[in-house]
């Protein structure tokens, strides 16, 4: 378990989350209704300013979600407005999660810089009590990616981490960047340091799964 240190660091998600989130909100304001065939991929692409892999992981969110249809030459169909609406609604209770957890992160910073015993206090408190894990289980493991793993440039998708290992992961710092609740497309890249919450034998299979030699 660990304390993260926040200065200079960027809250950011995932470009194609946030396309996705923006077409579904398009959808629950009426401005694309049931049925009616929005834009080819490259299309979106040049619309958001984005790559044509970042327009087609943001219709694979859709389109895994049932919100949208996306056929080969046909472009994108918009299928279900409950759907979009459901998805928005999670995807802000999660942005509202995501900045208080950050806050929460500097104000401990900001403790930390200013009483060094209070530190050391809640850093004993933090691996001595199972309790803050219920209530603040936003980073209570964390792993640097080696580039011996096999799975560098590989989607969370791709190797079924969950299914292998039974941890979720709940952010990637990548250099100055943190990328909160990276969806199953996001790629693992050498020296990543990603943070995850499972039982508290998860760490070794985490561990045992990115690096088995």
């Amino acid at each position: 378990m660990l304390m993260m240190e926040t200065k200079n660091l960027q809250l950011k998600q995932p470009k194609y989350q946030k396309i996705a989130a923006d077409i579904a909100s398009k959808i629950v304001e009426g401005k694309y209704l049931i049925g009616e065939k929005i834009y080819a991929r490259s299309s979106l692409a040049s619309q958001y300013g984005v790559s044509s892999e970042t327009a087609r992981r943001a219709i694979a969110v859709l389109q895994d979600l049932e919100i949208v249809e996306a056929t080969k030459g046909s472009g994108v169909v918009i299928k279900s407005y409950e759907k979009a609406a459901e998805f928005i609604k999670q995807f802000l209770d999660v942005q509202s999660i995501h900045q208080i957890q950050l806050e929460m992160l500097e104000s401990i910073d900001r403790q930390k810089r200013e009483l060094d015993k209070l530190k050391e206090t809640t850093e004993r408190l933090i691996n001595r009590t199972d309790r803050f894990q219920s209530v603040n289980p936003f980073v209570p493991f964390q792993l640097e990616i080696k580039e011996e793993s096999p799975y560098i440039s590989q989607s969370i998708g791709e190797i079924n981490f969950w299914h292998h290992t039974m941890a979720t992961i709940v952010g990637i710092r990548r250099g100055k960047e943190l990328i909160l609740s990276p969806g199953p497309y996001t790629t693992i890249e050498s020296k990543d340091i990603i943070y995850f919450i499972g039982n508290d034998e998860c760490l070794e299979r985490v561990q045992k799964f990115l690096f088995p030699n």
